[in-house]
């Protein structure tokens, strides 16, 4: 059974490490993953943002952080499913909950950034809605950006 919960304090070695675990095998970490990773308080939850954490048959298996930006924007970022679990539509589910949250919040629009090597990744944010906009971001490895409108 896949339950999708709030992150809270005792999660933060989970969602560092999910997210190392798939940064580190096709990239390599950056200056703004290990800022969030390490202290997603006051890089995502002070700033009004969300992050969730996907619990399958009682383990941690997957996250994502919806972090508020200005102007009614919110960015999909640091979406991570242990490679056990992948293929459970984990990451719809996480997704799914953080569109939800920024619609209840009154976002207008959600971006991401990502990199075309991750093709089920750029797969399943089409699925959902999001389409491609022209490049731009803090990380080196990037090379798609994406929008969906939720407003």
């Amino acid at each position: 059974m896949l339950e999708i919960i709030d992150y809270r304090p005792e999660h933060q070695a989970w969602f560092e490490r999910l997210n190392r675990d798939w940064i580190e095998k096709y990239f390599s970490m950056e200056p703004p993953d290990y800022q969030m990773l390490q202290d997603p308080y006051e890089h995502v939850l002070k700033k009004g943002g969300s992050i969730f954490i996907a619990v399958f048959d009682g383990v941690i298996a997957g996250t994502v952080a919806l972090k508020r930006l200005p102007g009614n924007v919110y960015e999909l970022t640091k979406m991570a499913v242990d490679e056990n679990y992948q293929g459970k539509k984990i990451g719809r589910a996480l997704a799914e909950a953080a569109i939800a949250r920024a619609q209840r919040f009154g976002g207008e629009k959600i971006i991401l950034y990502s990199n075309t090597i991750l093709d089920s990744a750029i797969a399943l944010y089409r699925k959902l809605g999001f389409r491609e906009i022209p490049v731009d971001g803090p990380y080196k490895r990037t090379n798609i950006k994406m929008e969906l409108n939720v407003s």
